[in-house]
């Protein structure tokens, strides 16, 4: 398994999310994730910066793949319009693009007054927009009468030599199997190795890409202080996340987690070891790279701690994962 970078675009400002990739870059990671968000999940973040730009900006400071995750290409933009970005990123982002694409949630995608559709309408929405995406990276010029989508004669103009892959992330089977029918890989956060396995057997083998966050700082204690101010909504269960519309909404539901929850949940601190059993959780659920998130101020300390601690121990990590 493969370890990159996850840049949150909910925490950091753009100057920042810069800084983080050149310096993981050096540090050696494989990879980039970056988020891509209208708002923060809560005020504390503080920042939500236009993903296409920032993309920009790191294809002109770091060779690295980037992959979005994710863009819901349905309701706040139009598929057509992220096609166009898509295919402009990938021609100048040295190490590639990889779309990574999933059906969102109202605190990012209700900004226009548009009703929040149910989960499986959500679900044919993005298999429709991918189906579009696809079609405008060919070159054609494109017409579409869908139940969700119109296009009028649009050509894109600037393409990469090859179209990005999508990859489509899913939280539960029904998601999983649009996954494998119309992706070319799966994005996951969890080390669930049912899901991963049923995209996998589902796909034929296809690769799919991990996301995490750990809380790096000096002692353990801060580390969840960071966590639980920053990201105590990632604590919240079931089908939440994808309805709530604001970060107040956010902010009044995480009152119901509390610290203790939040220690249990992440990796904190400094000690290798448990830095590298998440890693290692991960691989033995059957992804293929895993991007790694800082939360909390100590983003470069962490890149460099994972440069001269983490990095250098993944043959073993990998090692350990063919053995189980």
């Amino acid at each position: 398994m493969q370890l990159g970078y996850f840049l949150s675009c909910e925490e950091y400002s753009p100057e920042e999310l810069i800084a983080q990739a050149r310096a993981a870059e050096r540090a050696g990671f494989t990879s980039l994730w970056i988020s891509d968000h209208y708002h923060p999940w809560n005020d504390a973040q503080g920042h939500s910066a236009f993903v296409w730009s920032v993309i920009g900006a790191l294809s002109q400071v770091c060779s690295l793949p980037v992959t979005t995750a994710v863009t819901c290409p349905t309701i706040r933009i139009h598929p057509a319009v992220i096609a166009q970005a898509a295919a402009t990123s990938a021609r100048m982002l040295p190490g590639g693009l990889v779309l990574g694409v999933g059906s969102g949630e109202a605190l990012n995608e209700h900004i226009l007054g548009d009703a929040w559709p149910t989960a499986d309408m959500r679900l044919d929405m993005l298999e429709e927009a991918v189906r579009v995406i696809r079609r405008l990276w060919s070159g054609e010029v494109v017409s579409h009468e869908g139940r969700h989508y119109r296009v009028d004669t649009a050509r894109i103009y600037t393409r990469p030599d090859e179209p990005p892959h999508i990859y489509v992330s899913g939280f539960g089977p029904k998601a999983v199997d649009l996954a494998a029918r119309i992706g070319d890989g799966y994005i996951g956060t969890s080390p669930d190795a049912e899901l991963v396995g049923g995209f996998k057997s589902a796909s034929g083998g296809k690769p799919a890409q991990g996301g995490a966050k750990v809380a790096f700082a000096k002692t353990r204690r801060e580390g969840i202080e960071h966590a639980h101010r920053l990201w105590s909504t990632s604590g919240l269960p079931g089908e939440l996340a994808q309805v709530l519309p604001s970060p107040r909404h956010f902010e009044q539901a995480a009152r119901l987690v509390t610290e203790e929850m939040t220690a249990d949940a992440v990796v904190a601190g400094s000690d290798v070891e448990e830095h590298i059993e998440q890693i290692r959780s991960y691989a033995a659920a059957g992804y293929d790279v895993l991007h790694v998130a800082n939360m909390g101020p100590h983003h470069q300390e962490m890149i460099a701690f994972y440069g001269e601690e983490i990095i250098p121990r993944m043959p073993q990590v990998r090692r350990r994962q063919d053995l189980s």
